[in-house]
């Protein structure tokens, strides 16, 4: 059976099917999985009960991986592989966290728009998300186009931002929710990167507006003018138009390419288990962001 993809909005997102992912895929699956990625950018597998080596190997045919926030903040983990995201409410026993945990914060954190690790260099390529735990209600993940956020942008606009840069900083949404015990070494781990407001897609080739909550200012504004515009194409870029919202069932796998998407979380009942598990790649090939700025201040 060959793979097929049915468009799941008239924007973007695809569901895929006629792939067993507890094999790795063979090269002619990739090459197909990599152009519908281009096509789609969010890909969703139903009935894929795969294990954390499953999941793993899969992943790697994609390229190299990345840990992300990890570097910044290395805690205890739950789960096998050190390259895997504890998307979950529970704590290290299984049971449901305290609402104090790390990574009840961590669960805060993601229900802000963000595209993976875009406050590294390289950053992140493809996310790869697999369900185990549903709450009874909430939860699910929505995810925003950005091509079709800088297709739908007034010409005004267009001509505003090209060629202006916003700084990323991978402690930005944690300060913002409170989250301040950091050492100095936790922050300086990942440098802090700039990336243009218009990016271009290097497998589409289409323009894209790059925005989300790792922004932290607007390179050559004052903070206060750069804030509010970066808050103002934020709004634009998750309208619902955009948007495709998944409702999780366990066995879901969803890839997105972060260099295309915005996603979140949203809010569920914190007294439930809820757990997924996410493996991500980098962006190797494609790095392109300027040397690391100065340090804004509000």
């Amino acid at each position: 059976m060959s793979l097929t993809f049915k468009p799941l909005t008239p924007v973007f997102g695809a569901e895929a099917s006629g792939i067993d992912l507890r094999r790795p895929p063979a090269p002619e699956q990739v090459e197909a999985i990599n152009q519908a990625m281009d096509q789609y950018a969010v890909l969703v597998f139903r009935g894929q009960p795969i294990s954390q080596d499953e999941q793993m190997a899969f992943t790697r045919t994609f390229g190299p991986l990345d840990i992300g926030f990890k570097k910044a903040a290395n805690r205890q983990m739950r789960l096998k592989h050190f390259e895997l995201a504890d998307i979950s409410n529970l704590a290290e026993d299984g049971s449901v966290a305290s609402r104090d945990h790390f990574r009840i914060v961590n669960n805060m954190a993601n229900q802000l728009w963000h595209s993976d690790s875009s406050f590294q260099d390289p950053p992140a390529r493809y996310s790869m998300l697999h369900c185990v735990i549903t709450p009874s209600k909430g939860g699910e993940t929505e995810f925003a186009d950005l091509r079709a956020a800088y297709d739908g942008l007034p010409d005004d606009w267009r001509a505003e931002i090209e060629g202006l840069e916003a700084e990323h900083f991978a402690l930005h949404s944690r300060f913002m929710l409170g989250d301040t015990g950091y050492s100095q070494a936790q922050i300086d781990a990942i440098p802090r990167v700039r990336w243009p407001l218009v990016r271009t897609h290097p497998g589409s080739g289409r323009k894209l507006l790059f925005v989300g909550v790792h922004a932290t200012h607007v390179v050559g504004l004052t903070v206060p003018e750069g804030r509010v515009l970066l808050s103002d194409l934020l709004e634009h870029a998750t309208q619902p138009a955009y948007r495709y919202r998944h409702s999780w069932q366990p066995g879901d796998l969803v890839i997105w390419d972060n260099r295309s998407t915005l996603h979140r979380g949203r809010r569920y009942n914190l007294d439930e288990k809820r757990e997924l598990r996410r493996s991500t790649t980098l962006d190797a090939d494609h790095a392109e962001a300027s040397a690391p700025a100065e340090t804004a201040t509000a």
